[in-house]
């Protein structure tokens, strides 16, 4: 059986479908959340149960309880994650990764030190991108309860609250799009800008907080403002023109196009 932390009752597990090798879990501050997430959305859709764990205990615990019943626990907010695929689905994996290669590469330069890699998802399906972190790292919800403690250790704080990986979605239009203005044109300005806006939407998507909310309002406002056809005044690249230049940057950054 297992154990439901949050309906509080026991299963049989029998509801899992065959094919179903691992026990799916998901941590996080309440069912909704958890429920709703990015991190959910292929598992759901191939029919595979998941756990919630909404109660700050739980990652305690399933840091030591690694199996149960003969099954392993696998944290679909982690690295690694690999559902039972047929061979079709696995060959167009391959296909994806060689064909955003580039794309994921551009993206890592502009991220830089904030993400440790940037890959092809295989566990996304509405969500562009999303914010997933290494084995041995911190989930979303560990790192928010480790930031609530006051005594906490910031020295581990910020060495276990580094490790994360963005991960795209290849069937994704907006990943779609940004591949071909990125091989159009890796320097273009607005490139760099919708890297760091998806980059910090997903931190928010994925549980994480922000470390500058400030600068992250402000390319709010800059797309509200070509939304609305107002134009750029010059004010707002003085707050977020802070991105490391990519190799062979032109001097000439193209401005940002009219967002429909």
């Amino acid at each position: 059986a297992v154990v439901s932390t949050q309906s509080g009752h026991y299963g049989r597990g029998s509801r899992m479908k065959e094919n179903q090798k691992d026990i799916y879990y998901i941590t996080g501050e309440n069912k909704d959340t958890v429920k709703n997430s990015a991190f959910v959305e292929r598992v759901k859709k191939h029919g595979y149960e998941v756990l919630y764990m909404t109660e700050p205990i739980d990652e305690y615990c399933v840091q030591q309880l690694k199996e149960y019943d003969g099954k392993n626990l696998v944290s679909v907010t982690k690295e690694g994650v690999e559902l039972p695929e047929d061979e079709d689905a696995k060959k167009k994996l391959e296909e994806d990764k060689a064909n955003l290669e580039g794309l994921c590469k551009i993206m890592k330069d502009i991220l830089d030190a904030k993400v440790e890699k940037v890959v092809v998802s295989q566990r996304l399906v509405t969500s562009p991108c999303c914010i997933v972190t290494s084995q041995y790292g911190w989930t979303a919800n560990m790192e928010r309860i480790m930031k609530a403690q006051a005594l906490r250790d910031n020295s581990s704080l910020g060495y276990m609250a580094a490790k994360k990986h963005l991960e795209l979605n290849p069937d994704h239009s907006i990943i779609t799009e940004l591949k071909k203005k990125a091989d159009a044109n890796k320097n273009d300005k607005s490139v760099k800008d919708l890297v760091m806006l998806l980059f910090e939407t997903s931190l928010l998507a994925s549980g994480f907080s922000l470390e500058d909310p400030t600068t992250h309002s402000s390319r709010i406002h800059r797309m509200i403002e070509l939304g609305l056809g107002i134009e750029d005044d010059g004010t707002v690249d003085e707050v977020i023109d802070d991105l490391p230049p990519l190799e062979g940057d032109d001097a000439e950054a193209s401005k940002m196009e009219e967002v429909d």
